[in-house]
């Protein structure tokens, strides 16, 4: 299988979800040519909107690989991916991504994320409709020392 093969899974995964009252997005993740993974878009059926195609096609190869980073794996996406699911694939390692629709494709329908990626390239801090602020606690510990003590 190539590219093209994978991206028409992609493809007929998100359309198999339209059919089952779900949104345009499907994911197919690929490890040495083989198929480890595939998702689509809950949003509407979890409630959480955290339940991209990308997002859950993800974890579920998290889970068959038993391993958080999939440097080796190629993500195909109907869509292109928005910013969270992007940064997700980045944290994983993530190194290739192959997509079928564009934002510029989304934009007619609503879909795009466009504006989203806009908003975050400016820092937090300067983001408009969002507060972001640092407080600092006084604790007798750092959060992070424990966190590295407990990983010795």
């Amino acid at each position: 299988m190539n590219d093209m093969d994978f991206l028409n899974q992609a493809v007929q995964l998100a359309k198999a979800n339209i059919e089952q009252g779900g949104r345009p997005f499907g994911a197919v993740i690929v490890k040495n040519d083989v198929v480890v993974s595939t998702g689509v878009n809950q949003i509407l059926t979890t409630g959480d909107p955290t339940s991209h195609a990308e997002l859950n096609a993800l974890r579920q190869a998290a889970q068959n690989l038993k391993s958080i980073s999939l440097k080796d794996c190629v993500v195909y996406a109907s869509g292109q991916p928005c910013p969270m699911c992007l940064a997700a694939l980045r944290m994983a390692g993530i190194e290739k991504v192959v997509y079928a629709y564009s934002n510029t494709d989304a934009e007619p329908f609503g879909l795009s994320t466009a504006k989203i990626a806009e908003i975050l390239r400016d820092a937090p801090h300067e983001q408009q409709g969002l507060s972001y602020t640092q407080r600092q606690v006084n604790l007798p510990f750092h959060l992070y020392q424990l966190w590295q003590d407990a990983q010795n």
